[in-house]
């Protein structure tokens, strides 16, 4: 069971995301240009800081990801092994003539 505190973190941050989703897909061409503009690289800066805490040490091992029983574990850990298949991994795969394919993802609940 969460607690309190991280159920109003996650609560608040998949309203967020929600949020600046639809604006970018449903909304005019100003809505999404603001979303692009402004809120597209604080999302940028926020999955920097994630992957900085998880960038692998001189061993090549995440510092930040629960050790195993005989040490950290290996290095790409899952925040970069994630952030990578959701925003490179489909682009590489998806045809040159249409758009890449991406999961649907329902944030929150």
């Amino acid at each position: 069971m969460s607690s309190p505190i991280f159920g109003q973190l996650e609560t608040s941050l998949a309203d967020y995301l929600t949020n600046i989703t639809y604006r970018a897909q449903f909304g005019d061409e100003q809505a999404a240009a603001l979303v692009a503009r402004l809120e597209l690289p604080r999302v940028v800066d926020a999955l920097k800081a994630v992957l900085d805490e998880h960038t692998p040490d001189a061993n090549g091992r995440c510092p930040s990801c629960r050790t195993r029983r005989f040490g950290r574990a290996p290095a790409p850990c899952r925040a970069y092994l994630t952030a990578h298949l959701c925003l490179v991994a489909t682009e590489e795969e998806a045809p040159e003539t249409t758009a890449p394919m991406r999961r649907q993802v329902a944030f929150g609940s």
